[in-house]
């Protein structure tokens, strides 16, 4: 039989900390449970009875109490992971923000994956990533475009005028013209026309 568990001493200050990340809404699930091992370690419970009400197994109970011990609140955040270092640094990634936000390649009207890894000298699937990340996508224009035509404000007018006060007995009609869609063949021949009663 393992000797008892003692109960954890913390400060009264460190206990209303670990409270409020308990009841965070916003920490990464991990955090919260780590802050809630810690409490109930504090209040004397073993470390099977925490791992039971946390739904970890005792020795991860036992870590993070340890983890605890020797560096306080600071211990229960994860550690950095094994792994390759970042290549790129943020004044690389925010050069790249600040190119594709707020200027445009020489030969194109937006800046695409290709001409921003040609660009930068990043590779495509890293600035892809960072695309993603940031949400961006200069191929979407998100300005309103003036027509050049020198009378388009009284053609406009014109145009709302009919909508607006229609002339008695008038059919409006708008036809928009979209030169990306193209008229697909029918895959079945259209139905006849009904009998029309009069």
């Amino acid at each position: 039989m393992g000797r008892p568990n003692t109960a954890l001493m913390i400060s009264q200050s460190e206990r209303s900390q670990l409270r409020s990340i308990v009841r965070s809404r916003s920490l990464p699930h991990s955090l919260v449970r780590r802050a809630q091992i810690v409490l109930l370690a504090a209040a004397g419970a073993a470390n099977r009875e925490v791992a039971r009400r946390c739904g970890v197994s005792a020795p991860v109970v036992s870590l993070w109490r340890q983890r605890y011990q020797q560096r306080g609140i600071a211990g229960l955040h994860a550690e950095l992971r094994p792994g390759r270092p970042r290549s790129h640094s943020d004044e690389q990634v925010a050069g790249l923000l600040r190119k594709v936000l707020h200027g445009k390649p020489a030969v194109a009207t937006h800046w695409s994956v290709r001409s921003v890894a040609a660009h930068t000298g990043i590779s495509k699937s890293t600035v892809a990533r960072y695309f993603a990340l940031f949400g961006l996508q200069p191929h979407r224009s998100k300005s309103f475009k003036l027509s050049t035509d020198p009378f388009f404000v009284e053609k406009v007018r014109d145009i709302v005028g009919l909508y607006l006060n229609p002339p008695d007995h008038a059919l409006v009609l708008c036809v928009d013209e979209k030169s990306q869609v193209q008229a697909l063949e029918r895959t079945q021949p259209g139905l006849p026309m009904g009998a029309r009663l009069c």
